[in-house]
């Protein structure tokens, strides 16, 4: 089938690898434009573009989807079917009625629950055990379309948002090739979603915040729903630290407060429970352990994390 694939993130990798390994011919890779990254504000590719480039591809990055310009470019490709993975903008109803077979989405969640743009951090962060992959036929609606297939796998204690998004795209490549095969021979069929829908809202810089009155398990699972981005965050004496890696442990303390600290701990009070810091990061330093951590910094009891 003749196919153009939008695609941005690390997600989208291996579902558009997966799809030039099968058969398909890909017209075309559309991501989004290059964004400035770093201290220098150099302009950096996207995971799709580079991965497009190695492989000869034409690309196309446009700012608007809605631009008329590059709707006629879709057009001139006459693509049979649109494949979109995490691509990052919501497609007109122009774009979506283009293809004679229409819009194959691959969204990381089971549909209807978890619509929207952050659903493998919200799983996490809501502490859900399971989650998986649905194909859809795309509709104006925010991941509203009838589903053609969905995988169910389940979520580690150890998963983080980054572990599970591998997970989940690796899943996603090998749906999305089964639900082409079943499309183009005619026997897969889309079903409408009809059960009750929840959502997964797009996450900001901000919203890594911690708030300590939550109990222990409550907080490792937003702290895993928020690595690798945006991080979750908290202010110890006014210096702004990301946790990373966190686990609950018995016993309490007031919310906030390091309780115990020692060569290789630090355990921290919450509204239920109390958090051993496992992984850390200080203003302007890499990610390190926390043992790493206590060897270059006094760290006391009583010492209280917050705004």
């Amino acid at each position: 089938m003749r196919i153009i694939f939008f695609g941005t993130p690390e997600f989208a990798v291996l579902p558009l690898r997966t799809l030039l390994g099968s058969g398909h011919e890909v017209l075309a890779v559309v991501t989004q434009p290059d964004r400035q990254s770093g201290r220098g504000r150099r302009l950096k590719s996207c995971p799709v573009k580079e991965e497009a480039q190695k492989a000869g591809l034409k690309i196309l990055q446009p700012k608007r989807v809605r631009d008329s310009e590059f709707i006629k470019d879709l057009k001139r490709l006459d693509p049979f079917i649109i494949v979109v993975a995490a691509y990052g903008q919501i497609l007109p109803s122009e774009i979506i009625n283009l293809p004679n077979m229409g819009c194959v989405n691959i969204h990381a969640s089971l549909l209807p629950s978890y619509r929207g743009a952050a659903p493998i951090n919200w799983v996490i962060i809501n502490g859900e055990k399971k989650t998986g992959i649905t194909t859809m036929l795309m509709d104006e609606g925010m991941d509203t379309g009838p589903i053609l297939l969905q995988k169910e796998t389940e979520i580690s204690a150890e998963d983080s948002a980054g572990s599970l998004s591998l997970k989940l795209s690796k899943i996603g490549a090998a749906l999305l090739i089964t639900t082409l095969q079943g499309l183009e021979n005619g026997e897969l069929k889309a079903t409408p979603q009809t059960s009750e829908a929840s959502y997964a809202p797009l996450l900001k810089k901000d919203d890594g915040l911690i708030d300590w009155s939550k109990s222990a398990e409550e907080l490792c699972s937003f702290i895993r729903g928020m690595n690798p981005w945006p991080g979750a965050y908290s202010f110890l004496e006014k210096e702004r630290i990301k946790i990373f890696k966190a686990v609950p442990v018995e016993g309490n303390g007031e919310a906030g407060i390091i309780c115990r600290s020692g060569k290789d701990q630090i355990l921290i009070g919450t509204g239920s429970g109390m958090l051993s810091i496992l992984e850390i990061q200080p203003a302007g330093k890499p990610v390190m352990p926390v043992k790493a951590y206590l060897q270059g910094r006094r760290i006391e009891e009583g010492m209280k994390f917050g705004i």
